[in-house]
């Protein structure tokens, strides 16, 4: 009777460790494995807000995650590695963009697809971006009567 009570109760621990680890997995954003996609990357004068595991959306969707944050030393610009799903075709004529969702929400990056370009591959880089709106800047010109 106590071996049967003993191991309902281990296997009840074992459950409960299974579900936080899978919480912590899908909470936390993280991918176990490489995740079948490709990666391109965009350049933007500036990323003010936007972190690494930041989705990657079209049309509202998301179809990717941003994996890396970095500065081009040379042209004082933010590169932005994007990994994008496979099954998402992008042209060389796509324009990503840093969005933020609702007034102080998070930051993102947004894809508005091309249709006549070359489509990108693996290692490409997004040549037409637009940066983020820095709403601060903005609040602090109209204040100052700089508008």
């Amino acid at each position: 009777m106590a071996k049967t009570r003993e191991a309902v109760v281990g296997l009840f621990v074992l459950l409960g460790l299974l579900c936080i680890a899978y919480l912590t997995v899908k909470l936390g954003r993280m991918e176990l494995g490489r995740g079948d996609g490709y990666t391109l990357e965009a350049r933007f004068t500036s990323v003010s807000g936007l972190r690494v595991g930041a989705a990657v959306e079209i049309a509202g969707v998301s179809v990717g995650r941003v994996t890396e944050i970095r500065l081009d030393p040379k042209e004082a610009m933010a590169i932005v590695a994007l990994q994008v799903s496979r099954d998402v075709k992008l042209t060389d004529d796509a324009i990503a963009s840093v969005k933020t969702s609702g007034l102080i929400g998070d930051k993102y990056i947004d894809i508005q697809p091309g249709g006549n370009g070359s489509p990108l591959a693996n290692g490409d880089t997004i040549t037409d971006t637009e940066s983020a709106v820095d709403i601060e800047a903005l609040i602090s010109k109209y204040v100052f009567g700089k508008v």
